[in-house]
Order: C-alpha cells, then sequence, then structure tokens
C-alpha cells in the first residue's frame, strides 16, 4: 500500500503513520518462504475463510440499523471496572499464575515469575484515526506504566483492536521483547521498536524469554491494517509455557479442528484465554461465538473439562451487530452445560486460576434483557449460529 491515491495529481498523500509498514527485504523472503505462504498470501487452516461479510449488503445494513438492536449494543450503564493498583500487581501471584484482563483481548499474565501481556491496546478507538473508528466503552483499568516491567508483549495479528500504534510507541521506550507473528515485525520497526528486542514467529515456531518458552500456533482469520489488504502479515493464537504452568490465547481465529492439534502438542492448560465475542452469522469464519469458544477449550484440554477458560475479545468495543453483555451471559450458558469452569472478572480484576474465581454476572446490571436461552441445557452439539432474531427482546420476537 503506497498511501492514499489522489487522482491525476501524479502525487501520493502522506501515508499515516498508524497503518504500519509493509514487510520488505529479508523480512519479505521469510514470508515467501513460508510453509503456509501460498499464491501470495498467507493461507487459512482448513482451507480459504471469508473475510468478507456474506450475505447481502441490505441485510447486513439492516442488522445493523435496527433500532432496538442498536440500542442493546451498548451497555446501560457505567461498566464496572476493578480499580487496579500497583500493589494488586507488585505482590507476586501465591500460586505462579496471575491473570488480569485489561478489557477485550489485552491480557496481563504473571507466570512462573516472568510477566507478558498480550495484545495490548490502552487507546481510545481501535482505528488507524483519533477522530473516528469504534471507541472504548470503559476506560482502561490503570495506566500502562502501571503494570511495572514486562518481560514480553505478545502480539496475535495486526488488526487495529489487537495492534494498537500509541500503545506500542509507550512500550517501546521500555525494555520489554516483543513476540510478534511473521511480517508484523515490519510496523513494529517503523514505530520506533529495535529490530534485537523484536521475536518474528511463523506458525509452530517457538523462542525462549527468560524461562518461558513462546510458540505461534495456528488461527483462522485475516491481517491488514491499510486500505489494501496484502494478506502479507501472519496472524496466530500463542502458547506460553513455563516451569509449572502453561496458557493459550487464541488471539481472533474461527473455530476449526486444529485446536485439537494445539492441544494435543502443548496442553493441558491451566487457563485459556479464547475470542467469544464480534460473532455474526455474515461472518461465521473469522470468529467464535460462545459455544464455539467453549468447544475449543475443550479441544485443547483433550476433549474433557479442564483448566479455566478467560473469554476474551467482548465488553470493550462495539464490533458486531450481537446485543453488548451477549457473550458473556451465552458463555455462562454453554460452559454450564459441560461443567467447565469459567472465569468472568470485571476489567482489571486479577485473579488466580487456582484460586477463587470470579464468576458473578456482573454485566446484567446494565444490560438490556437478552433472548434466552441461547442452547437446551445439557446439550453438547454445537449450538445455533445467532440469527437476526437473537438481538430482539425476548417476547419481542
Amino acid at each position: 500500500m503506497a498511501g492514499f491515491r489522489i487522482p491525476n495529481a501524479g502525487l501520493r498523500a502522506p501515508r499515516p503513520a498508524a497503518f504500519g509498514a509493509d514487510p520488505s527485504g529479508e523480512r519479505m523472503a521469510r514470508i515467501r518462504n513460508s510453509p503456509h505462504f501460498a499464491n501470495g498470501v498467507f493461507q487459512n487452516p482448513g482451507g480459504t475463510a471469508r473475510t468478507m461479510p456474506s450475505g447481502s449488503s441490505a441485510e447486513l445494513a439492516k442488522t445493523y440499523l435496527d433500532r432496538r438492536a442498536r440500542a442493546r449494543r451498548s451497555p446501560g450503564g457505567t461498566i464496572p471496572v476493578h480499580p487496579t493498583t500497583v500493589a494488586d500487581l507488585a505482590r507476586p501471584p501465591a500460586t505462579g499464575l496471575r491473570i488480569t484482563w485489561a478489557g477485550h483481548s489485552s491480557v496481563l499474565v504473571e507466570v512462573d515469575g516472568q510477566r507478558v501481556l498480550f495484545d495490548p491496546v490502552w487507546g481510545e478507538r481501535c482505528s488507524p484515526f483519533p477522530f473516528a473508528g469504534p471507541k472504548r466503552l470503559h476506560p482502561v483499568p490503570l495506566p500502562l506504566a502501571a503494570l511495572g516491567p514486562v518481560d514480553v508483549v505478545v502480539i496475535s495479528h495486526d488488526h487495529y483492536d489487537h495492534l494498537d500504534m500509541p500503545t506500542i510507541k509507550a512500550l517501546a521506550g521500555t525494555d520489554t521483547l516483543f513476540a510478534v507473528p511473521l511480517g508484523v515485525g515490519a510496523h513494529l520497526e517503523h514505530w520506533g521498536v529495535a529490530a534485537d528486542r523484536l521475536r518474528e514467529l511463523d506458525w509452530h515456531e517457538e523462542t525462549k524469554v527468560g524461562g518461558l518458552t513462546l510458540t505461534a500456533t495456528p488461527a483462522r482469520h485475516f491481517c491488514g491494517r491499510a486500505l489494501r489488504n496484502t494478506q502479507h502479515t501472519l496472524w496466530a493464537s500463542w502458547v506460553v509455557a513455563g516451569e509449572e504452568h502453561r496458557v493459550y490465547h487464541s488471539g481472533d481465529t474461527g473455530y476449526f479442528e486444529g485446536f485439537k492439534e494445539i492441544g494435543a502438542a502443548h496442553g493441558p492448560f491451566d487457563v485459556t484465554m479464547v475470542q467469544v465475542g464480534a460473532y455474526s452469522e455474515f461472518w461465521p469464519d473469522i470468529h467464535m461465538t460462545p459455544e464455539e469458544g467453549v468447544r475449543t477449550h475443550l479441544d485443547l484440554q483433550g476433549g474433557t473439562p479442564g483448566g479455566v477458560l478467560l473469554p476474551i475479545h467482548w465488553g470493550t468495543f462495539n464490533l458486531a451487530p450481537h446485543a453488548w453483555a451477549e457473550p458473556g451471559e451465552w458463555m455462562r450458558d454453554a460452559a454450564d452445560a459441560v461443567d467447565q469452569p469459567v472465569a468472568f472478572p470485571r476489567p482489571g480484576e486479577p485473579f488466580e486460576p487456582a484460586g477463587t474465581l470470579p464468576v458473578e454476572p456482573w454485566w446484567r446490571s446494565i444490560s438490556a434483557p437478552l433472548a434466552r436461552p441461547w442452547r437446551k441445557p445439557g446439550d453438547l452439539e454445537p449450538g445455533p449460529k445467532p440469527k437476526k432474531g437473537d438481538l430482539d427482546l425476548a417476547g419481542e420476537r
């Protein structure tokens, strides 16, 4: 992407810094040599994933513009953000593993003496522009600097709600390392991260950070920050293994059978952080429903309940037609059906998976009524994809 073109002028407008940079040189050579790169683009596991909305544009517009549905895509009150303090995070976790969900897919994981920060987005909007794009529904739980030292920042892919330029620039001034999928390092170098602080991995490659082993694992999604999506940066899920604990972060992904292979090779996990928001029947290949999120966790655990599931990618930004609180409420249904422990922390609320889990449905007091039940209790088969009628209040369909 060369930038915005000015017709017939022979000139180019400046490329916005938030677009990042395209891979080139040795980085591009690595991309072309990747076994997951073919026909000029990175390939998804399980075949081609539809990355553009399916169905008619009229139906999609109708869904987004429905008055009652629009009202339910945002909370009806103030989201209860946990007042996280520096002292909360300064004390080492008693069990060796502590999780702090900062909202959306941003998670601080303190594991076996190391600190890993996944997909940090501290910006006000997930957009290349400060004046437009999806805006936060709640403030960040604490300033970025208040997190304390971070050993490694892990990025799942280069979409704006996972890779935030202002946040990366702030972290570039620290001593942290960055683990990113193949090609994404071009953006970070463009924003001031030194090349020797980058660990840029293809799927199934690993790197060591202190006592941790980080492995980039497959996901079913896509990439791109500029106006033209070249598919030259990879997307990934991540496994982080310490001496005593293992965690998994899904990034963004649709459901695919490869989760079973990831679980067999790297699991079981003490906690999985799994994307369960921003789903829609219009893009079923690239994001998961809550039921699919539970199925993913079970696949990663070898087919049986175990460990703790933390739903991510919901509650912070309005990115899909479904009701704001629906991912949390439906996740409770799907997990209860198979007796799988799930943590529901307020944004910023630290918890230890081996301790007492936060399970209160805190969203209910600020949510409009939702259509329920989503699935039959005890039904282990996949529930239905959300339909347009699910956006209506119970009894109003």
